[in-house]
């Protein structure tokens, strides 16, 4: 009889032979594979307890309260395995299932949601997350877990955040993710969740630790799928096939494909990227305006809890629609019952200005980069982002366009709060785009509290128009005079932080705040 090692020799010489070149030709393109976190995972499994069959995954998938399955995102049959456990685990009916996904940003949750009340098809949800351009692996099994977890579960969630592509903050989305599942936990309390998340994310130490902290009363198994080492071990066994095994009492790994399967398939997956080209994508553009004018403000992305921070800024980050057609803007924005008059408005900014952030949607729609106008529409995205989404926008619409609710009343709250919506978006310009000209004034070095309050009342009895344009006047003003106190280092980016989170949907506070502001600047200007 053949021993071990033989048998472990035959069973995998041709494949060995063959992945070689396979791996010779990732590792040219693909070099992530030397980082630490990678190792973490590549070192974590080595060796197993002992072999499972079918019957009993399936009881230690019965008993666990969060199922952690390891993709492998090139693979197919990775998340074509992970559709099925939905469906088997759902079939028993002692609890709900709910999905969790690597795949989709948890700020994207809202269409997802949109998706799963059939509000939108296939088509509109693929290219609103940007999956060919943010994850660019195969669509169809991924929307058909995506199907099952709608045919079967009681929901589906989006766990990711940014930045994909820096291993350095891995290590924040891990817990990232972990803080989104006890959320899920929270509101699905008699569910079982299951989490497809990439396999390097399951080493003990990454997502499986924090998450245990986060749910220290959860029997959180992990499902891996044909790790590299486990399967070449299980080649010596005697047993024809080896379904599963048993790593520990928390960890089971299942094989449904081979090495040689598993990187053939990221090869084309790489090939296909190098020969891809669908024009410019704005999206990044504008994600690194929002980062950096973060990182002036010392906001933390990341912060779990409100107050001096706002909470997950970054799963609020805006859809950026760049390429996408006039046709499906139309039908995104008439859902949010924006009049055609409305659209043709903001189409027209968008032709003129080359972008616009629509806080009805917490989008953009960018055409053409042009950076003073994305600096000023990044910081009005942050702006409302720091108030809290979907902000309450008292009619105020795109850039100075009242789209949102056309017979708003002109009142004085709405005004002094358009007067801060403008000069915080001048000086978050002017920090991104220093070289944007000042305010076209005589008046733009003098601010009087008196004249203030004056043009406060004309613009509210001189109707939309002149509301408009005092509002926008006096907040470029008053922006330009912070952008000049904090070039003379007497106002702080934490004191800035603070008027980029005052709530001035708070009735009177929004004129507090204005009139704080400009007793501020005119100590600052005699000092």
């Amino acid at each position: 009889m053949a021993s071990t090692a033989n048998l472990r020799s035959r069973r995998s010489v041709a494949q060995l032979h063959a992945l070689a070149g396979v791996e010779r030709e990732i590792r040219a393109q693909d070099s992530h594979s030397r980082r630490k976190y990678l190792r973490e995972f590549n070192d974590a499994f080595h060796t197993y307890d002992s072999l499972l069959d079918s019957q009993a995954v399936q009881r230690a998938l019965h008993a666990a309260d969060v199922v952690l399955i390891g993709d492998y995102h090139a693979l197919p049959g990775a998340q074509r395995y992970a559709a099925s456990l939905i469906e088997e685990r759902a079939l028993t009916g002692d609890r709900p299932v709910v999905l969790g996904v690597e795949t989709i940003f948890a700020r994207d949750q809202h269409i997802l949601d949109e998706w799963w009340r059939r509000e939108i098809d296939e088509t509109e949800l693929r290219q609103r997350i940007r999956f060919d351009l943010d994850w660019g692996y195969d669509w169809n099994p991924f929307y058909e877990l995506l199907t099952a977890a709608r045919d079967h579960g009681e929901a589906i969630y989006g766990l990711d955040c940014m930045p994909r592509e820096n291993l350095r903050k891995i290590g924040e989305r891990d817990r990232h993710a972990a803080a989104k599942l006890a959320e899920i936990h929270g509101r699905h309390p008699d569910a079982v969740i299951l989490v497809l998340f990439g396999e390097s994310h399951l080493a003990p130490g990454h997502l499986p630790r924090v998450l245990q902290k986060q749910m220290p009363d959860a029997k959180i198994l992990t499902v891996l799928q044909n790790i590299d080492a486990l399967y070449w071990r299980a080649a010596g066994e005697r047993v024809d096939k080896v379904e599963a095994v048993r790593v520990n009492e928390d960890v089971v790994c299942v094989f449904n494909a081979t090495p040689l399967e598993k990187y053939e398939s990221y090869r084309l997956c790489l090939d296909q990227w190098s020969r891809c080209d669908t024009g410019p994508d704005f999206a990044p553009t504008i994600y690194t305006l929002i980062d950096s004018l973060a990182a002036f403000l010392e906001i933390n992305r990341y912060s779990p809890h409100n107050g001096t921070q706002p909470k997950f800024l970054v799963d609020m980050l805006p859809e950026v629609h760049g390429n996408s057609s006039d046709v499906m803007l139309r039908r995104l924005l008439s859902r949010r019952g924006i009049s055609e008059q409305q659209l043709e408005t903001m189409l027209a900014n968008v032709a003129e200005r080359g972008s616009a952030y629509l806080p009805q949607l917490n989008a953009f729609c960018i055409r053409e980069f042009q950076m003073m106008h994305a600096a000023e529409d990044a910081t009005r995205f942050l702006h409302h982002a720091c108030r809290g989404l979907p902000a309450r926008l008292n009619g105020q619409g795109v850039n100075g366009n009242r789209l949102a609710n056309a017979s708003a009343p002109l009142t004085a709250d709405a005004f002094y709060a358009r007067v801060i919506e403008d000069a915080v978006a001048y000086f978050g310009c002017r920090v991104l785009h220093p070289s944007r000209p000042s305010p076209a004034t005589e008046e733009s070095a003098v601010l009087s509290r008196a004249a203030f309050e004056k043009a406060a009342q004309s613009a509210i009895r001189g109707g939309e128009e002149k509301f408009e344009s005092f509002a926008q006047d006096w907040g470029y003003r008053i922006g330009s005079q912070i952008y000049v106190a904090y070039l003379a280092g007497k106002v702080k980016p934490a004191g800035l932080r603070r008027l980029f989170l005052a709530h001035l949907d708070e009735p009177g506070l929004a004129r507090k705040v204005c009139t704080a502001v400009i007793a501020r600047l005119r100590s600052a200007s005699r000092a």
